[in-house]
């Protein structure tokens, strides 16, 4: 891996790039980032480990951008975050001992209900309808919010989806939801990283160069979302749904 071309080190940087536009709003960037690292010849450990290390900044990069416009629900997602951290740990750990595969097919069927709810539902998302949570929708919140995380470190694939329509189910718009289930994201992102490091599964100068370029990608993604709003939001919300169902049906066949 030292001994990277100037070809596959653009491959990484406009790799990187194009995942954090799309991952910054509605996840799914590692469609883009996992592929461009195998490519780059990293095995698949690796692959994942320094994924994770360019998605942290990406994650970091983007919740600081929603929640620099008022797009991050503080009491709503601070109680949330412990929750995603501990789950997205655990679920890195998991993966050492048991396979993820297995996940495959339910996963599928999960994006496309979510799919088509959200398609079915034209007027979802418009209003934000949350005021505060009750005692069981905050124990439901909870345990999404540790699930999601765990999901997120033991398999991956569409964790912002799932964590954006947790959101739209209790209420928020798709903008602030997006904004929320960004900061829940960098969580989970953050303690998973911690697990691949101690696990020595980090390749720290593609991660930082691939991080670099996420940084400016999140960053223009996220603003660019904010100032479109639902209109953008949606619609691309749908299409990585789409696109994640195709993949995963793909590898299952």
């Amino acid at each position: 891996m030292d001994d990277l071309t100037l070809g596959m080190l653009a491959l990484v940087v406009i790799g990187g790039f194009a995942a954090a536009f799309v991952d910054s709003v509605v996840g799914g960037g590692g469609l883009i980032s996992v592929p461009v690292l195998l490519t780059a010849g990293l095995p698949p450990a690796a692959a994942l480990g320094t994924n994770k290390l360019a998605g942290t900044l990406s994650s970091l990069t983007s919740t600081l951008s929603f929640f620099a416009s008022g797009h991050v629900d503080v009491r709503a997602v601070r109680g949330l975050i412990p929750l995603s951290l501990l789950g997205a740990a655990a679920g890195t750990l998991t993966l050492r001992h048991v396979p993820s595969g297995f996940l495959k097919p339910m996963v599928v069927a999960m994006l496309a209900i979510i799919a088509v709810y959200t398609l079915l539902r034209r007027e979802w998302g418009e209003r934000a309808a949350f005021v505060s949570f009750t005692a069981g929708t905050a124990w439901l919140a909870g345990i999404a919010a540790f699930a999601l995380g765990f999901y997120d470190g033991f398999f991956g694939p569409g964790t912002g989806s799932f964590l954006i329509f947790a959101f739209l189910l209790l209420g928020f718009d798709f903008v602030k939801a997006a904004g929320n289930a960004k900061a829940l994201n960098f969580a989970s992102n953050l303690a998973s990283l911690a697990t691949f490091l101690a696990l020595g599964s980090v390749h720290y100068g593609v991660g930082l160069l691939m991080g670099a370029a996420m940084i400016a990608g999140s960053w223009i993604g996220s603003r660019f979302a904010i100032r479109r709003g639902r209109a953008y939001i949606k619609p691309l919300f749908l299409v990585v749904c789409v696109l994640l169902i195709g993949k995963q049906l793909v590898e299952l066949l």
